[in-house]
C-alpha cells in the first residue's frame, strides 16, 4: 500500500514535522517594561534554534534574549530610549544611528521581536524619519514604526556551518530539533505505488512531467502547466 505524497501530507494542515518542545529552552521575546539595566547571567545552548541565548536578569526578573555577538557572562545590558550604541543593548530603531548592525526587530510594537533572529545575521539601519528604513540580510529594504524596538549587534553563533557535521545522523537530529524535514527522495527512486514517478528498470520519469492544473492530487507532481495569460 502506497502512501501520501509529500505535498499532500503538508497540504492537509497542522504540524507535520513534530518538534520536540520539551526540550525547547523559553520562548524569547523582549521584557514588558520600557526601562532598566540587566546582567547576563548565563549563556545556554537552545535546541531548535541556531543561535545561543542569554539570561539577563533586570533585578530579579529574569529573561532570555537572542545573544548577540562577543556577549559574555557579566556583560550589562540596558533597555531604554536612548542608550550606548552597544552590541546587546536594546532600543528604539528611531533612535538607532545609520549604519548600526541590529537584529531581533519586532514587526509590531511590543510583539517582542520577528525578524533577523538567525545566526551570524544582522540588518542595517539605512535612514530614519516617518518610518525607518533596514536593510535585511537578503538584501531587501524593509520599513518598520519607529517605535519597534531591536537589539544592537550580530547574532552570535555566525560560524556554524562552517564545521561540517560529520555524519548523516548528526544532521538528522539537527534538523529535528527545528522541526525540519530531513530525508528528501526524488520520486523516480520510489516504487510505482509511492509515486507517479517511480519504477522501472532505471530510474527515470517514463511519462510526461508537465501535468494539468486539473489533475487529481495523486497525479499532479512534477511540472505544473503554467496560467494562461490574460488577453
Amino acid at each position: 500500500m502506497g502512501k501520501r505524497l509529500i505535498t499532500q501530507r503538508r497540504g492537509r494542515g497542522g504540524s507535520q514535522y513534530r518538534s520536540p518542545s520539551h526540550r525547547h529552552v523559553s520562548e524569547v521575546r523582549y521584557p514588558r517594561f520600557e526601562g532598566g539595566v540587566g546582567k547576563v547571567v548565563d549563556l545556554v545552548h537552545a535546541p531548535g534554534r541556531t543561535s545561543p541565548l542569554a539570561l539577563v536578569d533586570f533585578d530579579g526578573d529574569k529573561v532570555y534574549t537572542i545573544a548577540a555577538e562577543g556577549m559574555k557572562v557579566g556583560q550589562t545590558v540596558q533597555i531604554s530610549e536612548a542608550v550606548q550604541v552597544r552590541p546587546g543593548n536594546i532600543m528604539y530603531l528611531a533612535n538607532i544611528p545609520d549604519g548600526t548592525p541590529v537584529y531581533n526587530i519586532e514587526g509590531i510594537p511590543g510583539d517582542g521581536g520577528k525578524y533577523i533572529r538567525t545566526a551570524g545575521t544582522s540588518g542595517t539601519v539605512v535612514s530614519r524619519s516617518e518610518k525607518v528604513s533596514v536593510m535585511m540580510p537578503s538584501g531587501e529594504l524593509k520599513q518598520f514604526d519607529p517605535r519597534c524596538r531591536g537589539t544592537v549587534g550580530v547574532v552570535a553563533g555566525g560560524g556554524r556551518t562552517e564545521k561540517p557535521l560529520g555524519k548523516s545522523g548528526k544532521k538528522y537530529h539537527t534538523l529535528r530539533s527545528r522541526s525540519k524535514a530531513y530525508f528528501k527522495v526524488s520520486g523516480v527512486a520510489m516504487n510505482p505505488v509511492d509515486h507517479p514517478h517511480g519504477g522501472g528498470s532505471h530510474q527515470h520519469v517514463g511519462r510526461p512531467s508537465t501535468v494539468s492544473r486539473n489533475a487529481p492530487p495523486g497525479r499532479k507532481v512534477g511540472r505544473l502547466s503554467p496560467k494562461k495569460r490574460s488577453k
